[in-house]
């Protein structure tokens, strides 16, 4: 396995405030790493870097061989990393369908003149953009609510449509932004299966910001801790679960 994307020195500073300092990160192909902290250790700041949302202050991010700091996030999602958002972004007044063509649109290489005129040859995209939404739909198991309104659907099912959306793009690296959050013990068991056959059903290499520690510790096999922007620990998830510095950042000093 080679290394998909890797950060150096990666830091963020707003104002006067460092968000993240000097990450550095090494994820293989196929790997499904942790991204961990307390509230506001950064994890989203970094994840927002990697997106080309916030533009670094300073570091590299690379994914591949190709630096991509500073890039603009479309051009990341091309290249093949999507995301999904620690609080749920669906387009509420579309159907469950339309929410994953929204994103199968990036992927169909159309052109203004093939959309205005509604040519033959854009027909035919739109058409293998509804069959491959469908087909994805279908995978995920979501293909029978494929007509209902996206905001009908139980919580844990809108977590799995979200997931759905970032696949549309044709993802080789998706992050995942606190997917089990807000979900009961049941729906965070069936999140965890529902990661580990989506990495292996589309090949995918995944980077997880989460809280909840028995999916995070089920799944991931490497872990990077950060508290304040700093990272604190890095290992599998039995060498972070009894790591000192990692249990005072989560419990207090106390707890050590």
């Amino acid at each position: 396995m080679g290394v998909l994307l890797s950060t150096q020195g990666l830091t963020k500073i707003f104002g006067g405030l460092t968000a993240v300092s000097d990450l550095s990160i090494s994820i293989e192909d196929g790997q499904i790493i942790g991204l961990i902290g307390p509230n506001g250790a950064g994890k989203t700041t970094a994840f927002n870097m990697i997106t080309g949302v916030y533009k670094p202050t300073s570091g590299i991010i690379t994914y591949g061989t190709t630096p991509i700091q500073g890039m603009k996030s479309h051009k990341i999602t091309r290249m093949g990393i999507a995301r999904t958002f620690q609080n749920i972004r669906l387009f509420k007044e579309m159907t469950v369908l339309e929410n994953v063509l929204v994103a199968r649109h990036t992927r169909m290489g159309t052109n203004l003149a093939e959309a205005v005129l509604h040519l033959p040859s854009y027909r035919r995209k739109e058409q293998e953009a509804v069959d491959t939404a469908r087909s994805l739909l279908e995978r995920v198991n979501l293909l029978d609510l494929a007509n209902e309104n996206s905001t009908n659907l139980p919580y844990g099912k809108q977590r799995r449509l979200e997931i759905a959306r970032a696949l549309a793009t044709n993802p080789k690296l998706l992050l995942l932004d606190e997917p089990a959050a807000g979900m009961n013990p049941q729906e965070s068991r069936d999140l965890m299966d529902f990661i580990l056959k989506i990495r292996d059903d589309f090949s995918l290499t995944i980077l997880l910001i989460e809280h909840h520690m028995q999916v995070v510790m089920g799944i991931c096999e490497r872990m990077y801790v950060l508290d304040y922007g700093i990272t604190i620990a890095h290992g599998s998830p039995e060498q972070i679960r009894r790591d000192p510095k990692v249990i005072e950042a989560y419990l207090g000093a106390a707890a050590c």
